[in-house]
């Protein structure tokens, strides 16, 4: 039964090595993601999946333990995911977005359960997201969920997606959805117009949905904002 959940964004700019002289525009969100983490804690899980979105080589389970970098942004920087003891068998690079969510962990000192992680595919449908989060839900006890995404990436002209005048809507909706754990309105997002506006968190938060059927659990909206032309959304859920 999922117990609680931490909705966090996945911009690399989070790790201030990366965003280095422009790291304190995203001090907001990173308090933001520690007290959604800290909901996490407080549920007291027997375990942590941590779910984010991951290109090709990145998708499926990483074990705990699994190593990440960011070096691919000029950082000399590694990350691990949770506490695991020596190098995972097989383990393969974390995805950014799960690199990221190791980061915050440590920066937190997460040590609440076993932690590991799941990158999915953008293209994943809806239905096929809901199905992975009914699993992830059923998997223990007590299980808790680490949901990495941003919302739309064509918020304002200097974008990486440039202007889409569907990007605020949909964001405010996300938001939404994602501060008041409406599971419907989450099921519902079009994942085409997703994919158009270079919306990275519609398959994780879709995983979230399907997860939380059944455990009553309500949303707190921590932080809504788009300060690089990308939608960042922070919320907990308990």
């Amino acid at each position: 039964m999922l117990v609680a959940a931490a909705v966090c964004p996945c911009p690399p700019l989070l790790v201030p090595e990366v965003a280095a002289g422009a790291a304190a525009e995203l001090d907001d969100a990173r308090a933001a993601c520690s007290d959604a983490l800290a909901v996490l804690a407080a549920a007291r899980p027997d375990r942590l999946v941590v779910v984010g979105p991951a290109e090709e080589s990145g998708r499926g389970p990483h074990p705990e333990g699994g190593r990440g970098s960011f070096s691919g942004f000029g950082v000399d920087l590694g990350v691990r995911l949770g506490r695991g003891g020596g190098d995972p068998p097989s383990a393969r690079e974390l995805p950014p977005s799960l690199a990221v969510a190791a980061w915050l962990l440590e920066r937190t000192g997460w040590s609440a359960a076993p932690v590991e992680g799941l990158g999915v595919g953008e293209p994943l449908a809806a239905d096929r997201c809901v199905e992975v989060g009914r699993g992830i839900g059923a998997s223990a006890e007590r299980v808790a969920l680490l949901v990495m995404g941003d919302a739309s990436a064509c918020r304002t002209l200097k974008a990486p997606g440039y202007l889409d005048e569907r990007a605020a809507p949909f964001d405010a909706e996300a938001a939404r959805a994602l501060g008041t754990a409406d599971l419907a309105a989450l099921k519902a997002l079009d994942a085409d117009l997703a994919y158009e506006l270079k919306a990275s968190g519609r398959a994780p938060w879709q995983v979230l949905a399907g997860a939380a059927e059944g455990a009553g659990l309500t949303g707190a909206l921590l932080y809504e904002d788009a300060p690089y032309g990308v939608g960042y959304v922070v919320a907990a859920w308990s």
